[in-house]
């Protein structure tokens, strides 16, 4: 398949742009629009990942090896678990690291071995706001000709998402920057864009920019809006906890593939710039602000970019909404069952939309586990919240990460 800039620079190979993560141009790379799927779909989530993404990689060098990354990629399934007869949640942490970003960031590093040169050592370069690290991290620990560098906003993660960034060690480097999340993306960014530094270090993306982290992200939106047709519950309609937008996008994205799902509605923090453009039609990114869903503390959300290239008028395609801080802790406190933070914005903006007189079916993404959040949720529900065991082994390594200014000067330096 050949992919294409939002900024119109020349097509590559998805091969290519999995390798290269951000365009030349400054751009994201963007898949044509698709033809409606067919299947069959079969029953499991990584049959129907394979039958969904096999049309992407149509000859490419990757294509043979597809069911062999899927397999060793999703190593754990990705249920609808129903609490009400039309209400399910996604729960997208049963991973290595906890989180949703697990999916994309093992598919990702087993793209990429794949793709790497003999004797060529790459350097994974990623941003993250609390979970997306953690999951590269883990994707890529001990991979032979890669190492990885992580930048996260210093004191603006939770406790254990930051014990998690520090605790890998081996090829794996966590930077703590004193600044927001906004700033480390931005950071990346200006290495991409610098050829030489680029060049120099064989840069590669792992963030959602990366058509790698997104394509994969899809399968699990087929695999639940599947599940509940065969379940009887009719195309479901989602509600996904939104950041920097690349979760969300990869709905879209299976959506336009023909996939039976309804309405997709964001929700977001108190960053609000998403509910704001979506309401306004124009967007206006602005310095993020510390809530406590903070893998969505995002003032600048990326993947915009890809959301109005392909469609220009966002309000047809999307609704959202935004929830403080005050709320996020009452739904916690409130709910009937123990969520994080982020999935409590899902829980409220659907009670939201079911109070506006919303029907059918609907799902919310459940994009982290509530261990990760302990110092947050076991005061507002009033007791432990049990850790997985493989978040328990995590934790139980020793941690560091080394501090840096928001400057490419210093992110350069630690490359070198």
């Amino acid at each position: 398949m050949r992919v294409f800039s939002t900024r119109g620079g020349s097509e590559v190979t998805l091969s290519q742009a999995i390798s290269l993560g951000l365009a030349p141009d400054g751009g994201l790379y963007m898949p044509p629009v698709m033809p409606a799927h067919v299947g069959p779909w079969g029953d499991e989530l990584r049959t129907r990942a394979v039958t969904l993404l096999r049309p992407f990689f149509a000859d490419e060098p990757l294509a043979a090896d597809l069911d062999t990354i899927i397999q060793e990629a999703f190593t754990f399934d990705a249920p609808t678990r129903w609490i009400a007869e039309d209400t399910g949640l996604l729960e997208l942490f049963h991973g290595p690291t906890a989180a949703f970003k697990d999916f994309g960031a093992r598919f990702l590093a087993a793209c990429l071995s794949r793709l790497q040169q003999p004797g060529r050592v790459t350097t994974v370069l990623v941003a993250t706001s609390g979970d997306t690290g953690a999951a590269v991290a883990s994707a890529f620990h001990r991979r032979a000709g890669f190492r990885v560098i992580i930048l996260y906003p210093d004191g603006r993660v939770s406790p254990r998402q930051a014990h998690q960034l520090g605790a890998f060690g081996d090829n794996v480097t966590a930077l703590r920057v004193n600044g927001t999340f906004d700033d480390c993306q931005r950071l990346v960014k200006a290495a991409f864009s610098d050829r030489a530094l680029s060049a120099q270090h064989a840069l590669a993306s792992a963030n959602s920019i990366s058509l790698g982290r997104l394509l994969p992200q899809m399968a699990y939106y087929a695999h639940a809006s599947l599940s509940a047709v065969t379940r009887g519950q009719g195309a479901p309609s989602f509600v996904i906890p939104t950041g920097n937008l690349g979760n969300a996008f990869a709905c879209l994205l299976a959506k336009e593939c023909g996939l039976p799902i309804d309405r997709v509605v964001l929700a977001t923090n108190a960053n609000r710039v998403l509910a704001d453009f979506v309401a306004t039609g124009r967007y206006e990114p602005k310095s993020s602000i510390a809530t406590l869903a903070n893998a969505m503390d995002v003032g600048a959300p990326s993947n915009v970019e890809r959301l109005r290239h392909r469609f220009p008028d966002v309000a047809k395609v999307v609704s959202a909404d935004w929830v403080d801080d005050e709320t996020i802790r009452a739904t916690i406190k409130h709910s009937s069952e123990i969520i994080c933070p982020h999935t409590a914005c899902g829980v409220e903006v659907l009670r939201r939309v079911r109070a506006a007189g919303a029907k059918g079916t609907w799902i919310v993404a459940a994009t982290a586990h509530p261990a990760k959040f302990d110092s947050i949720v076991e005061p507002l529900i009033g007791r432990p919240v049990p850790v997985p065991p493989a978040l328990a082994e995590i934790l139980s390594r020793p941690a560091h990460a080394t501090p840096i200014e928001p400057t490419l000067e210093a992110l350069a330096a630690q490359l070198s």
